[in-house]
């Protein structure tokens, strides 16, 4: 039995009987704690439990499963958080994603394969944590800090979501380097890309549209057409500031441009 599956610390919300059953004995075999809850909880309470991954059916949530997926990988930037769950569609999986979610397992799932997504999703989280010991990096007007999951300009915060600093994060990590999109999509999102997938073009946007707002002097964010990325901090000279949708039109490899998300259905 490994060290880390003694530490690890879990929480499942979900209601299938036979699936609990089947993975209690599997979880206690690997040596994790865990704890079987029977419907959402307060993103404060999941902190006190000091989990190291949360397991969720969201179809058990009802109408309210997007707004929990939301707050609590917001407020909980240092927890696993997997969605496990039937019947979702291409949409949904994308959305909760987008949300925060570090991982999608469709039921029916092995067991075995469950806890092995747990255990990559928490090695990903404990990689991101020893980027945390780095320190701050500052660049043009911008402060990254790590420890906090948080980016400042003369020290306020551009309040970003943890998946939009995460993708911050990864392409400061690699200033200078043009950074193909589906190597930012498995940095960030942890696993390989779907072609035709546009969620680092969207992400880009949003962090470009976020920057351009709070430090409107320097150019932070540069688009290689048909490859991906490059960080490179630049002021831009007087009068050159620039237009929203101008100069950063996003694509996806095709050429096509990249400037609508997919629509949004809720979880029933």
């Amino acid at each position: 039995m490994s060290a880390q599956a003694v530490t690890l610390r879990v929480a499942v919300i979900d209601d299938d009987s036979g699936f609990l059953r089947v993975l209690a004995k599997r979880l206690e075999g690997a040596g994790y704690q865990y704890r079987i809850l029977s419907g959402p909880v307060p993103a404060e309470e999941l902190a006190a439990m000091k989990l190291n991954a949360l397991l969720v059916d969201p179809s058990l949530l009802g109408p309210l499963a997007w707004e929990f997926l939301e707050r609590v990988c917001g407020m909980l930037p240092g927890l696993g958080v997997i969605v496990c769950t039937q019947g979702a569609t291409v949409a949904q999986r994308v959305r909760g994603l987008r949300l925060g979610a570090d991982d999608w397992i469709s039921k029916p799932s092995h067991p075995e394969e469950v806890i092995a997504r747990i255990e990559a999703v928490v090695r990903r989280h404990r990689r991101g944590q020893t980027r945390e010991d780095l320190g701050p990096l500052v660049a043009g007007e911008l402060e990254i800090r790590p420890d906090r999951f948080q980016a400042y300009v003369a020290g306020e915060s551009l309040e970003f979501t943890r998946r939009e600093f995460e993708l911050l994060d990864v392409l400061a990590q690699h200033a200078g380097k043009v950074l193909e999109r589906d190597e930012i999509y498995r940095r960030v999102w942890g696993y390989s890309m779907i072609h035709g997938d546009r969620s680092v073009d969207v992400f880009v946007r949003k962090l470009r549209s976020k920057l351009q707002k709070r430090s409107p002097g320097w150019d932070y964010i540069h688009t290689h057409f048909g490859i991906g990325y490059r960080f490179d901090p630049q002021p831009l000279e007087p009068g050159a500031d620039l237009l929203p949708g101008s100069e950063h039109v996003d694509q996806v490899a095709d050429g096509e441009p990249s400037e609508v998300e997919p629509a949004k259905p809720a979880i029933s």
